[in-house]
């Protein structure tokens, strides 16, 4: 049994290419990897650490129940999953040039839905080197989980992704 799982959303894009290169990383053969509209939640026990990762997208998608918002419908069928136990990390994607003003709001998303489950976030992340005006997912110099610009900086995503699997494997001892 694999006792790692990581869900994304969306798939066929940059968040997708994201998952499976941190796959890859920490080595496919330890991690279950699924888009979330997938995964079938009542498996979410099997796992001891979950990784999840999203691109950002306005604040409105993540409150209202628009088909094409796979987080917000697992996170509302996940409502009485107690994530206390878990070992649990996100990552998001984000275009720091194009939307400085909400650079990878969905780690803020993930933080306040994982906590809502009893849930911490592991895997914090500097905000040095990058360029943005503002986000949802950052406190005190650092994002909730790691936050990558597949758009503005490809060239820094192997490197960022190597580094915060390192920094993970410590907690989450793959």
């Amino acid at each position: 049994m694999k006792k790692t799982l990581l869900l994304y959303w969306a798939p066929g894009g940059s968040v997708e290419f994201a998952a499976k290169a941190i796959s890859e990383v920490i080595g496919s053969e330890k991690v279950e990897l699924s888009d979330v509209a997938s995964f079938d939640i009542t498996r979410l026990d099997e796992f001891e650490n979950v990784i999840i990762g999203s691109a950002t997208v306005g604040a409105e998608n993540w409150r209202d129940t628009r088909d094409n918002n796979k987080w917000n419908e697992f996170f509302v069928k996940a409502a009485a999953i107690d994530l206390s136990g878990k070992k649990v990390a996100a990552f998001g994607l984000g275009n720091q040039i194009l939307y400085p003003e909400h650079f990878v709001d969905s780690l803020g998303y993930m933080k306040t839905e994982v906590e809502k489950r009893s849930g911490r976030l592991l895997g914090a992340w500097p905000d040095k080197g990058y360029d943005y005006t503002d986000s949802e997912g950052v406190a005190n110099g650092y994002f909730f989980g790691l936050a990558l610009d597949q758009d503005q900086q490809p060239e820094l995503t192997d490197s960022r992704i190597r580094e915060w699997v390192k920094l993970l494997s410590a907690s989450m001892q793959f």
